[in-house]
C-alpha cells in the first residue's frame, strides 16, 4: 500500500500534483492544515512505500526511522530543516534548504521540467518571487500568464491556513483531487467558475478585512501586526505576512493571530533582502520552527510577545 504525505499548502499540494501527473499512483492521501506537519506518524503499518513532500524531516524523524525499520521505501522531497538524514538504501531524499527554493521547484528539477508551469504557481505561492520569475521567464510566459499563475499559487497557499480543516474553504486532499484534472494550470484558470475563481473571491474578501489589522510595532527593522480570533484571520495569517514582506522587503514581518486559549499563532517572514534566520528565531520558542525565509510558532504565550519581538529586532538589527 502506498501513501502520499504532503503539506496542505501550495508547495505541498503542487509538488504532489506534479509527481502524480507524471507518475500516476493509487495511494492513500495524508495531509492537513499548513501547520500540521507531523504527518508521517499517520502512515499505516500496512504501508509498503511512502512519498513525503514539504514536511520537515527533522520534525518527522522518529516516524521516518520507524518506517525505514519496517522496510518501507520512502521518497522524501523538502526544503525545511532536515537534521541528520538517515543513511538507508530505502530512503531517496532530495533535501535543499536554500532560501530561494521550495519543494515544488525541487520536484520540477526531478521531473526535468515536465509540469513546470505548476512549479511556477507553487513558487509564487511560497513567496519565492525571484525564483518564480526566473522560471516563468525561462518558460517564455507572458506577463498576463505570469500574473495568473502568481494569483493561483497565492490562492492555493491561502487555502491551507487555519486552526482546523473547518477554517479552510477546501480540505487539502479535495483541492489536490480537483487540481489533478488539469495538466496545465492555465487550463484551470481558463475555466470560468473553477476553483481558481472560488478561491479568488474568498481571498479578496478576507484580505480586505486584514488591511485593518492592529499594528503592534513598526520600526526600520520590523513590522508586527495582530489579527483577531476569527476564521478569516486564521486563513490570511500567512499570505498577509507575505504581502507585507513584498511591500517592505528590507523589514522582517510578523503576523500574530489570537488563539482561543489566549496564546498567539505567529507567522514570521524574514526580510526579502536578507532571507535568513526566521526558522532559527522561531525554534527558540516552544511549538516554533520553519525555514530560513519563513517560519512560525503555533502557540506563543501572550507574555512572550515582547521577547519574540526583541529577538527579531536584535537578529535583523545587527
Amino acid at each position: 500500500m502506498h501513501f502520499d504525505v504532503f503539506n496542505g499548502d501550495a508547495d505541498g499540494i503542487i509538488a504532489l500534483l506534479q509527481l502524480r501527473l507524471a507518475e500516476p499512483k493509487d495511494g492513500q492521501l495524508i495531509t492537513g492544515v499548513k501547520r500540521d506537519i507531523k504527518l508521517l506518524k499517520q502512515v499505516s503499518k500496512a504501508a509498503t512505500s511512502v512519498t513525503a513532500l514539504d514536511i520537515s524531516m527533522e520534525t518527522n524523524k522518529q516516524a521516518l526511522l520507524e518506517l525505514l525499520a519496517q522496510k518501507v521505501s520512502v521518497f522524501y522531497v523538502d526544503h525545511h530543516r532536515s537534521g541528520d538524514i538517515p543513511d538507508s538504501q530505502l530512503l531517496n531524499a532530495i533535501i535543499d534548504t536554500d532560501a530561494n527554493t521550495c519543494t515544488s521547484l525541487l520536484v520540477n528539477q526531478y521531473l526535468n521540467g515536465r509540469y513546470a508551469r505548476w512549479a511556477v504557481a507553487a513558487a509564487y505561492g511560497d513567496n519565492m518571487i525571484v525564483s518564480a520569475d526566473a522560471l516563468a521567464k525561462q518558460l517564455g510566459l507572458t506577463e498576463t500568464e505570469r500574473q495568473q499563475l502568481k494569483n493561483l499559487g497565492i490562492y492555493i497557499n491561502y487555502n491551507g491556513y487555519g486552526r482546523t480543516l473547518d477554517d479552510l474553504h477546501f480540505a487539502p486532499e479535495e483541492l489536490f483531487k480537483q487540481l489533478l484534472a488539469y495538466s496545465d494550470p492555465l487550463m484551470l484558470i481558463a475555466k470560468q467558475g473553477s476553483v481558481y475563481y472560488q478561491l479568488a473571491q474568498a481571498y479578496q474578501s478576507d484580505m480586505q478585512l486584514a488591511n485593518s489589522a492592529k499594528v503592534l510595532v513598526n520600526n526600520p527593522v520590523c513590522k508586527m501586526v495582530e489579527l483577531p480570533d476569527e476564521k478569516w484571520a486564521r486563513r490570511v495569517s500567512g499570505v498577509f505576512g507575505n504581502e507585507l514582506a513584498n511591500q517592505s522587503p528590507e523589514k522582517a514581518h510578523g503576523v500574530f493571530t489570537i488563539n482561543d486559549d489566549g496564546s498567539y499563532t505567529v507567522s514570521l517572514r524574514a526580510p526579502l533582502a536578507n532571507k535568513q534566520g526566521a526558522g532559527d528565531i522561531c525554534a527558540q520558542f516552544a511549538t516554533g520552527g520553519g525555514r530560513a525565509a519563513a517560519a512560525g510558532i503555533n502557540q506563543l504565550p501572550a507574555q512572550s510577545i515582547e521577547q519574540f519581538i526583541e529577538s527579531v529586532s536584535q537578529y535583523y538589527g545587527e
